[in-house]
């Protein structure tokens, strides 16, 4: 069924930022067949007024642990390490409840604050706790949004110097050969994939130097992307210069760990040198602007980081450092941590529009399939209702979705099918989702 949504502002996020103050998305098989401005002059089956709102590009969260819903509120003074070591013990009794859960309602609430494609890092694999990557697999397909699960991994416990206690990690075999099995169970890599793997060894501080070769290594011979944490706080800094003798960078770069398969989350922490070095390779940053400032590990060199060439997209990270969840406010956020130290003119409403889109889009390696409203793209759509009291008078709806209270979402197409609609989730019964987190969260209390 072809249908046109219309009578509603547009920003495309295209190569030309074409934007309308009044136009049309058609939509037929999936597929974006038509933007432009004023009404359709087309046929279309079907024709859906929205006036008041604002049609984006869905948004690309490029960097969560959906795990951590169960665990919000907790270590709310420390810095990264110590909000780790408090949390290890908890994310230590992790089984399939916990994460059919957190799973479910984490992309459910993502979905309903702008979202239609999600990656998660799942990298606590209890020993006894079964395949918990098959069963976020099974929950995530619940929700309907564009899935990116890592398939996450630690091998490096307190006993060898790593942080992790050893009660949370892996063999490195043992974790080879589960994120080989993920990838071959799992991973669908067509143009219209609702469901992509990557391979994701946590960190430097939890992760062998063997596992992080062979997970590049595999990979690479498998055909899918590579993800991790890096130079996330100056903690984890001084750890790489006295265990490695180098900084995060260059310790990656040595192991494999940079080029245009990678993005890194965070990446706080990096000198001019480092900036250079993922800007020539072509390596990716997720920035997670709310988590960064709960941890207070600093703010990452967005604009810097953009100068050079380097795709950046938007990630919430885990709802334990992130309480918030929503996407859709991270855009306001990084705009303002970036001016907050780069002045006025560091980033603009369009901006971080593009990082939350098309930029997220290059990060997964999707950016000729989503990211943006073009013909032929896959109808990963938000329509944001800019109606309410809080967006009255704001005159430019892009600096009313960026500058302005989170907008509600009144309509969200992933690949055509409404995933939110009149502004409620249509996938799931949210009051379900509710009960079942908090089952959860007092399990692991």
């Amino acid at each position: 069924m072809r249908t046109t949504y219309q009578d509603c502002a547009v920003a495309t996020v295209d190569p030309n930022h074409s934007r309308y103050a009044d136009g049309h998305v058609v939509v037929d098989e999936g597929r974006v067949v038509a933007v432009g401005p004023g009404r359709y002059p087309g046929n279309a089956d079907r024709v859906v007024s929205l006036p008041g709102c604002l049609a984006t590009p869905g948004l690309v969260n490029t960097h969560h642990h959906l795990y951590q819903w169960a665990t919000r509120g907790l270590a709310q003074d420390d810095n990264l390490f110590g909000w780790l070591t408090a949390l290890y013990p908890r994310w230590a009794r992790l089984d399939a409840a916990v994460v059919r859960a957190t799973t479910r309602a984490g992309l459910a609430w993502l979905a309903l604050s702008g979202c239609t494609t999600s990656t998660d890092h799942l990298y606590v694999h209890p020993a006894g706790a079964g395949d918990l990557f098959a069963e976020q697999v099974r929950a995530a397909g619940e929700i309907g949004l564009r899935f990116h699960p890592c398939r996450g991994s630690m091998d490096l416990g307190a006993s060898r110097g790593g942080l992790p206690p050893d009660a949370v990690v892996e063999s490195t075999d043992r974790a080879l050969a589960a994120t080989a099995e993920a990838i071959d169970t799992f991973h669908d890599g067509t143009p219209d994939s609702m469901l992509r793997v990557a391979v994701a060894p946590c960190s430097p501080f939890s992760v062998s130097e063997e596992l992080m070769r062979e997970s590049a290594a595999l990979a690479r011979d498998r055909g899918v992307r590579l993800h991790t944490h890096l130079a996330e706080t100056l903690e984890e800094e001084r750890y790489c210069f006295e265990r490695f003798g180098c900084d995060p960078v260059a310790y990656a770069e040595k192991l494999g760990w940079l080029g245009d398969d990678v993005w890194l989350a965070h990446a706080t922490h990096l000198p001019p040198t480092a900036i250079a070095r993922v800007a020539l390779t072509g390596t990716a940053v997720a920035h997670c602007p709310s988590s960064n400032a709960r941890l207070g590990a600093g703010v990452a060199p967005v604009a810097e980081l953009l100068r050079a060439g380097v795709p950046v997209g938007l990630g919430v990270d885990g709802p334990a450092s992130q309480e918030a969840g929503r996407l859709g406010a991270e855009l306001r956020q990084a705009l303002l941590m970036a001016r907050a130290v780069g002045g006025p003119q560091a980033l603009n409403v369009d901006d971080v529009l593009a990082l939350a889109t098309i930029g997220g889009a290059r990060c997964l390696g999707r950016a000729a399939e989503i990211g943006s409203l073009e013909p032929d793209k896959l109808a990963d759509v938000t329509f944001w209702d800019l109606t309410g009291l809080g967006h009255a008078g704001i005159t430019d709806p892009v600096a009313a979705l960026v500058l302005g209270p989170s907008a509600p979402v009144r309509l969200l197409l992933v690949a055509g099918r409404p995933v939110v609609e009149h502004g409620l989730l249509a996938t799931a019964d949210v009051d379900e989702l509710v009960a079942g987190l908090l089952r959860t969260s007092r399990r692991l209390a």
